[in-house]
């Protein structure tokens, strides 16, 4: 993905400032999260690519353009300086005027940039009916971000998934503990809670 389609994603032109990439992501993230779609695929595919886009222009877009000054500015504030000033102190100026240096990712963003990784890597396993790495994979991510609840939701739906296939596989005994496992790891997901009722009412029927 190249910065172009990245500010196309967000709507955005190319060359956008910090703050209007910030609002577009927060305003388009909310509208396909998959908490507030969860059964439709290409809103999720939608937000996965969103939120690509936009880690990508924060490691090209820096914060700070949303307070200092641009070169030309920076100019002209310099010209006045020496306008008013005497010409034996421009140095202390220009220095004081100087942007500070880019910062390092902090671990934060870090492991932001791991758990949509994850993410990612999880959906593929998933599509691909690849129960037991999916189910690794999610807990994995759960144990290093215990106290993240888009983390836990996907370690739940991972259980929910699998646990459905183990019906259809006619693993009954094995398929009620995983479903038990998804209520167990996100008990308030309303939308989960319904899915996981219609799989239990499967193995009432077969039972």
């Amino acid at each position: 993905m190249d910065l172009g389609d990245c500010y196309r994603l967000l709507g955005l032109r190319s060359g956008a400032s910090f703050a209007d990439i910030k609002s577009s992501y927060r305003r388009l993230a909310q509208q396909y999260h998959p908490d507030i779609n969860p059964s439709d695929i290409r809103a999720k595919d939608k937000f996965i690519a969103l939120t690509e886009a936009y880690r990508l222009l924060l490691t090209v877009v820096p914060s700070e353009e949303i307070a200092p000054p641009s070169s030309q500015s920076y100019a002209s504030g310099h010209d006045e300086t020496k306008a008013t000033r005497p010409e034996k102190t421009p140095t202390a100026t220009v220095t004081a005027e100087k942007p500070p240096p880019p910062k390092p990712p902090n671990i934060g963003e870090i492991e932001q940039r791991l758990k949509w990784k994850t993410y990612e890597q999880l959906q593929g396993f998933l599509k691909e009916r690849r129960f037991p790495q999916a189910i690794a994979l999610a807990e994995a991510l759960a144990a290093r971000l215990p106290t993240d609840a888009e983390v836990r939701q996907w370690q739940a739906v991972a259980y929910q998934i699998w646990g459905r296939a183990l019906i259809s596989e006619n693993q009954l005994l094995k398929a009620r503990i995983y479903l038990k496992k998804a209520l167990k790891t996100d008990p308030n997901n309303k939308a989960l809670w319904l899915e996981v009722q219609r799989d239990f009412q499967k193995l009432e029927q077969i039972f």
